[in-house]
């Protein structure tokens, strides 16, 4: 997105490198407010924490790739922020134990990555969605394959590929809309570093 449709935040996540204070998402902050972006969700009021843990979540589940992938995994994150079955605000939702890589909060970024996260975790905060990740909620590193029949996948972006999980009786209703889509993307067979969603558990949906 163009500078002018956005508030620049790389100066917030900056100061907040500087001063050690990335990932600390439990510290009073100021309330900011981000643009808005026609025909995409709503603008939401956040604090510099909650930027902060957004920015995190995207720059180490994507791999720390183009701005695509960023978007991906932010979409994933406000897409669970606005599910109970994910509560809390964006550092809570990206905090939760065994659903983002280990360490995300509090493992350092590289500064010369910095301005490049914070417009993208901007864009999604203004309310910028990545078009094929949809309401999907789960993602894994592209390349990996499991057996279990409720995972629709519907995009491949930073070296994810992002599912929504589907019931059998969830997939039956939406069949016939689904015929007009194009087909689900090719999965890249390479695996990356970071893994994203862990593996669903053992004894399958």
């Amino acid at each position: 997105m163009r500078g002018s449709e956005r508030t620049k935040v790389g100066p917030a996540l900056i100061v907040l490198a500087a001063a050690g204070g990335l990932g600390a998402c439990n510290t009073a902050s100021p309330v900011l407010t981000t643009g808005s972006i026609p025909d995409r969700k709503p603008p939401m009021v956040v604090s510099d924490a909650e930027r902060d843990c957004l920015g995190r979540a995207m720059y180490f589940e994507s791999n720390r790739s183009d701005s695509d992938g960023l978007v991906a995994v932010g979409t994933v994150v406000m897409n669970r922020l606005e599910n109970a079955i994910f509560p809390g605000g964006i550092c809570a939702v990206v905090g939760q134990p065994g659903q983002f890589a280990p360490g995300v909060l509090t493992k350092p970024m590289q500064e010369k990555d910095l301005q490049k996260v914070a417009d993208a975790a901007d864009a999604v905060l203004a309310g910028e969605r990545h078009p094929k990740v949809g309401k999907a909620m789960f993602f894994h590193t592209a390349g990996h394959r499991f057996p279990y029949t409720n995972m629709h996948y519907v995009a491949v972006a930073g070296g994810n590929a992002f599912y929504e999980k589907r019931d059998r009786r969830t997939a039956k209703l939406e069949k016939p809309a689904q015929q007009d889509r194009p087909a689900t993307p090719a999965l890249p067979a390479t695996a990356l570093t970071f893994a994203a969603v862990p593996a669903p558990p053992a004894a399958g949906p």
